[in-house]
């Protein structure tokens, strides 16, 4: 029996551990293909929004038909995530990766060239099942690349802070390229973006799995029904704005996502290799972790879109001008995001979730006082630039938090419950903060009994936006106050520490 001496991560084996070919390559180029690539699928959630307009003028298509250019990508991608996660920890975490960038490429491809409506809309949706696939495999390959404590906290943090920015520049890219070239380079732009990160894929990133390496360790019960509740949830919220949350079809929608989700949970408790093992959620920083990421998630979402719908229904900002505005807001999550990394591993995730939680807190209850005369450097730059950086503070030690102490085996596993549980959290917390802000709006403008003006057209918008801020700043309280559940400092660096030490290099025959 030999030691192996090798710098950076060593074989799989049963346990989960990295292969140890191209031993060369620097650890860096693991994190730049892997940010890289949740960049792109982060992006592709909000590049489509501005395109959405002269998408509907291209092909044809009503405003109706044109929601499901966005729904049909958020179904798919929320839906199948825990599935992609799974797959590669039983698959291998870079062959899952280049098959997921290779259909999200692909499908880029597609919907670039749609001739019509349900073209768009299948292409979207199965660049959404690439981008499930292909999220969950760039957080695990993270954590099984960095085992060392405050390196996996560095690396966290770039990938944390690429994935929380992607929404705000989506806007931007999203308004550059369609007014410069065409509304479908939103979607053509994924391709060379693809290409080369599955070449950097290929040279830089090494294999590996968990203990079970066939399709019998694939719960496939587990998986149909987990996707196809999350699925139908996801369906019957995003359809709230057309279907209040009392009528019967809506009742009957979430009536059969429970009854899916209460499957699936029956099926995990019987199954020999479970999807996801139900022990998994008595590791307390896991569970508190994934309640954060809720709150995170519907607060984070929440606010990008009020404050679009702000800026160009009541500001009369153009999509561009509003993308560009969102710019000083992306560039303080990157900030709060890169501080976050650096404390963590000092101070601990609770102590930052804590301040972040209630920085977003405040800014979005200050963000609940826009008026409808507003001005964007007096009104919305400053708690913009506040609640930026809070979010910023906590997408980072939620992440720690979530992946300290799990066993490589099931590291995309809980990657892949954190990013569900962010998109179910945006999903729902978008969809009921809508109901209200709609509510409100409506109340006002029934109570005129006349043909409003546009300025109580803009008084009674700008009235449920802050509504919405108002109840937002709830959402994101709950989340600080969950972070009070997680382990202390000196708990949660023990934890870590002790993870690295089970997955630190083993000797190899």
């Amino acid at each position: 029996m030999t030691q192996n001496t090798s710098t950076g991560p060593a074989a799989v084996g049963a346990s989960g551990h990295l292969t140890n070919s191209h031993a060369h390559v620097p650890e860096w180029a693991v994190l730049a293909v892997a940010c890289g690539a949740q960049f792109m699928v982060v992006l592709d959630i909000s590049i489509v929004n501005v395109a959405l307009p002269k998408m509907g003028i291209g092909l044809h298509m009503s405003q109706s038909q044109l929601q499901w250019v966005v729904n049909a990508y958020t179904l798919t991608f929320a839906g199948f995530l825990l599935f992609g996660g799974r797959a590669a920890d039983l698959f291998g975490r870079k062959k899952i990766f280049l098959t997921g960038l290779t259909i999200f490429t692909v499908a880029s491809l597609v919907g670039g060239f749609a001739q019509n409506g349900p073209m768009l809309e299948i292409s979207r949706a199965v660049q959404g099942l690439g981008g499930a696939i292909l999220a969950p495999a760039t957080l695990s390959l993270l954590t099984t690349t960095y085992t060392e404590q405050r390196a996996r906290a560095r690396a966290l943090g770039v990938w944390s802070a690429t994935a929380g920015s992607g929404g705000a520049f989506g806007a931007v890219a999203g308004g550059i390229l369609t007014d410069g070239l065409s509304w479908r380079w939103v979607l053509f732009v994924n391709v060379p973006i693809g290409i080369l990160l599955f070449t950097g894929a290929v040279i830089a990133l090494r294999e590996s799995r968990g203990q079970v390496r066939n399709i019998r360790g694939l719960d496939i019960p587990g998986a149909l029904t987990v996707t196809a509740g999350l699925a139908v949830l996801v369906y019957g919220i995003v359809n709230t704005e057309k279907y209040p949350w009392g009528s019967t079809r809506t009742l009957t929608t979430l009536g059969i996502a429970a009854v899916l989700l209460a499957s699936f949970i029956l099926i995990e408790r019987t199954a020999s290799q479970p999807m996801v093992p139900l022990r998994i959620f008595k590791m307390r920083a896991l569970s508190s972790a994934n309640g954060i990421a809720i709150a995170v998630g519907a607060a984070m979402f929440s606010m990008f879109f009020f404050l679009s719908l702000y800026m160009q229904y009541v500001l009369r900002y153009s999509a561009l001008k509003a993308g560009f505005a969102f710019l000083p807001g992306a560039l303080l999550i990157i900030a709060g995001a890169t501080i976050a990394s650096k404390k963590v591993s000092s101070v601990g995730p609770r102590r930052l979730l804590i301040i972040g939680g209630l920085l977003s807190t405040v800014s979005l209850w200050w963000l609940s006082r826009l008026p409808a005369s507003g001005n964007y450097f007096t009104h919305v730059l400053p708690p913009l630039l506040l609640v930026c950086f809070g979010m910023g503070l906590s997408i980072v030690p939620m992440t720690v938090a979530a992946m300290s102490g799990v066993d490589p085996s099931e590291a995309g596993l809980a990657s892949g419950l954190l990013n569900t549980n962010r998109q179910i959290g945006g999903a729902l917390g978008l969809a009921a903060l809508a109901t209200i802000a709609t509510d409100r709006s409506s109340h006002l403008l029934r109570a005129l009994h006349a043909k409003p003006s546009v300025a109580q057209s803009a008084h009674a918008l700008t009235a449920g936006y802050d509504r919405a801020f108002l109840v937002g700043g709830f959402v994101a309280l709950a989340g600080a106050l969950l972070a009070l559940t997680l382990p202390n400092r000196a708990s949660h660096v023990a934890v870590v520490e002790q993870s690295s030490r089970d997955h630190a290099v083993a000797p190899t025959e």
